[in-house]
């Protein structure tokens, strides 16, 4: 089998200075301003009634909060104590990440924080296994609409972020064992049936991350598109086809393709089979735009469990 590449630039670009547009950036303000409205709500109903540690910046906040309290009687802001925590990811992400990134994920920190100070405390159950599955799922919501408008809730997301774009992987359950040493720290502090509890949380939230933010999963397509009746038809239409549908590839995502030459094992017709590895996120409109280049193209997507070379990933702002 031959095999035809068309190459393309997937280097992601530099990030230059930051440059504002008012509906798209008005979309993101409303967007982090309701997660971070969520994530307080969460805090003050299912994490605080089940004493719950929900790993990263927030959960470290509230084992400072709590320990303060316990040990020396003192009461601390969760504002004071979460923004100190998140001096250093913010400049992780500032340097390195994106400056809009993080702008708006400094809102999103800020204003998750001050809710959380001033909003007053509801107890909607008791049922620790309830809090811990429920409260996870809102966690993983919240952190994944931060995330569809290029912000996050700050602490170890920002690490998260900062490897995938450096490694091109999904490290969101790496994040997870990170902070299994933080609910190994409340575990010796408070007892471990509330650090075991907030492993259930952090898994349920790290599974709600997983379905809906998708940027660093990769998937694997094959489409395979017809040719016409005589030679010169079939490898011009082929041919025709084949690029029509890398085009549309590149055309919505960004991403190179590899055309090859192959041959139907039915009717024996010469078939040209485009290969390409795209972003999870960006399945449905890479199909729609297959459909659109070649309707009887037939199409076959695998998850891919692993990567290496140059793949584009959409740089960060």
């Amino acid at each position: 089998m031959r095999t035809k590449d068309i190459d393309r630039c997937c280097t992601s670009r530099g990030r230059g200075k930051m440059k504002f547009e008012a509906k798209k950036d008005l979309k993101r303000i409303v967007v982090v301003c309701f997660a971070a409205l969520m994530m307080a709500l969460n805090i003050k109903t299912f994490v605080r009634a089940g004493g719950l540690y929900p790993g990263g910046a927030t959960g470290l906040t509230l084992l400072v909060q709590r320990s303060a309290k316990l040990f020396f009687h003192i009461a601390i802001p969760y504002t004071l104590v979460n923004v100190l925590l998140n001096a250093v990811p913010i400049y992780i992400g500032f340097r390195f990440i994106g400056k809009k990134f993080t702008l708006y994920s400094c809102l999103m920190i800020v204003l998750t924080s001050v809710l959380t100070d001033m909003l007053p405390g509801y107890a909607i159950t008791y049922d620790t296994l309830l809090i811990s599955i429920f409260g996870g799922m809102i966690n993983g919501l919240a952190i994944s609409l931060c995330l569809a408008v290029n912000a996050t809730s700050g602490g170890t997301d920002f690490i998260a972020i900062y490897l995938s774009d450096k490694k091109g992987i999904d490290s969101w359950n790496m994040v997870l064992g990170l902070n299994v040493i933080i609910l190994a720290a409340a575990g010796v502090l408070f007892g471990w049936d509330k650090a075991l509890y907030s492993i259930i949380f952090q898994y349920a939230s790290t599974q709600v991350l997983h379905e809906l933010y998708k940027k660093y999963q990769q998937e694997t397509f094959f489409i395979v598109t017809n040719q016409g009746e005589q030679v010169y038809q079939a490898i011009s239409k082929a041919t025709n086809h084949a690029r029509d549908v890398y085009e549309a590839i590149a055309r919505v995502c960004n991403h190179s393709a590899t055309i090859m030459e192959g041959e139907g094992s039915y009717e024996h017709r010469e078939r040209k089979v485009v290969y390409s590895v795209i972003s999870s996120a960006e399945i449905k409109k890479v199909m729609k735009a297959i459909k659109e280049a070649d309707p009887h193209a037939f199409v076959n997507v695998m998850k891919t469990e692993q990567l290496s070379g140059r793949f584009y990933q959409k740089p960060t702002d």
